[in-house]
């Protein structure tokens, strides 16, 4: 076998329905794997945001493209937030979309899906699909 052949590892990850199949070279590690979302704020699943948030965070787990690379998929019109200002990274791993809130609401969105993908590290890797979903409180 050579060194330099090539050993790849499919990942199989479902999210609604959706499968997407990940290849890897031999010695997977943190830097050659996807960057993944570490944190948003609100968190997903919460049911209890302040509709006073005037903005959404997703953080990621490596250094991203920051130059208008992002993927931000709308579901539906009910459940996406109404933008109020222009998206944009804080910093290399900090993406910030300011938002104007409604009481007693559920929103959802994907950051990437399918072939929405814009989020991407600075090896161009897209990051792996991300469901958030939140409601607030009335």
């Amino acid at each position: 076998m050579k060194s330099n052949r090539v050993i790849c590892a499919l990942v199989l990850v479902c999210l609604s329905g959706t499968v997407a199949v990940f290849a890897f070279r031999s010695g997977l590690s943190v830097a050659t794997a996807p960057p993944v979302v570490v944190e948003t704020i609100p968190r997903a699943g919460a049911v209890d945001v302040d509709p006073g948030l005037s903005e959404l965070r997703v953080i990621f787990s490596k250094d991203m493209m920051t130059e208008k690379m992002w993927s931000v998929v709308k579901i539906s019109e009910d459940t996406f937030p109404k933008l109020a200002g222009e998206v944009r990274y804080q910093d290399a791993r900090t993406f910030v979309m300011p938002v104007a809130l409604e009481p007693g609401r559920t929103y959802a969105l994907w950051v990437n899906y399918k072939q929405n993908d814009a989020f991407r590290d600075i090896n161009d890797s897209a990051s792996i699909p991300y469901f958030l979903v939140f409601q607030t409180r009335e």
